[in-house]
């Protein structure tokens, strides 16, 4: 288990807002933070020394140590409680959940899940599950947000209803994420690392990045409602400077319960992701 407590201050939000919020209020002390900003916070603090060759954790006190050389974020489960809020003192603890081996079209996959409790004061905020995968070396052909793949790609199928938030993010946008969060992922500013070391055809838009701008987007679409719950899948990358799109029509769940469905659609329309909100009642 990993514990950390944190005050939310402000200033990692303000920088957020000013790179890719800029429609959102200025965040100020007892504000309520948007759900997906806490993803701002308690950024990565493993040393130097603990990092892998790209620059990703090598297990956050956590993680049983694992060969494979590339780490991605391959999605999330949360439960929101209620909105967190800046200066509030959070504390959160980290376990693992499934550790689980399979084979992919490009070699062996591990799949690991995160199970964060985020708390204040006692109560208990904000509960996930954030699904990493650790793959083979090349990124030419993985699956699970990392690489193109070899399959098929066949753009998503969307109808009437659908609102459409298009979005392109260049290189600064790209380091300031990574500034904030304290990543030093390479792929998400290193250009000679991805391209030639990880097979990619340019720099990789974080999937941790790509999940708040799924969030934002919905809030958008749907003002004064509150998140009650959120599912992200990542099933393709996303690169800097191609444009892409945010779509998204209404739902309703299994318990009849309001929802928005997001898809991120890359430059060639497919789906590179998939969210769903679940609307507190």
């Amino acid at each position: 288990m990993n514990v950390r407590t944190e005050v939310l201050r402000v200033q990692p939000a303000v920088d957020y807002r000013g790179t890719f919020a800029v429609e959102d209020p200025l965040p100020r002390e007892g504000a309520e933070l948007p759900a997906g900003w806490e993803g701002l916070y308690f950024p990565f603090d493993v040393p130097l020394a603990g990092l892998r060759p790209d620059g990703s954790p090598e297990g956050d006190d956590v993680l049983p140590p694992v060969e494979l050389p590339r780490r991605m974020y391959a999605g999330e489960d949360t439960t929101f409680h209620r909105p967190l809020r800046y200066g509030e003192a959070v504390e959160r603890t980290t376990t693992l959940g499934s550790l689980v081996t399979k084979e992919g079209r490009s070699g062996e996959l591990v799949f690991a899940d995160l199970v964060r409790v985020l708390r204040v004061a006692g109560e208990t905020v904000l509960e996930t599950t954030w699904h990493d995968v650790f793959l083979e070396g090349s990124g030419s052909g993985s699956g699970s947000g990392s690489g193109s793949g070899p399959g098929r790609r066949e753009p998503a199928v969307t109808g009437p209803g659908w609102w459409r938030r298009p979005a392109v993010l260049d290189a600064r946008q790209l380091f300031r994420f990574s500034a904030t969060t304290f990543n030093t992922h390479r792929v998400h500013y290193d250009r000679t690392w991805a391209r030639e070391v990880e097979g990619l055809p340019d720099l990789l838009v974080h999937g941790p990045l790509a999940r708040i701008l799924v969030l934002d987007a919905a809030r958008r679409e749907n003002p004064g409602r509150a998140v009650a719950g959120f599912s992200y899948r990542s099933s393709a990358p996303l690169f800097v400077d191609r444009e892409f799109v945010l779509t998204g029509h209404g739902t309703t769940g299994p318990d009849g319960e309001p929802g928005t469905e997001v898809l991120v659609l890359d430059e060639e329309g497919v789906a590179a992701g998939r969210g769903v909100v679940r609307w507190a009642s």
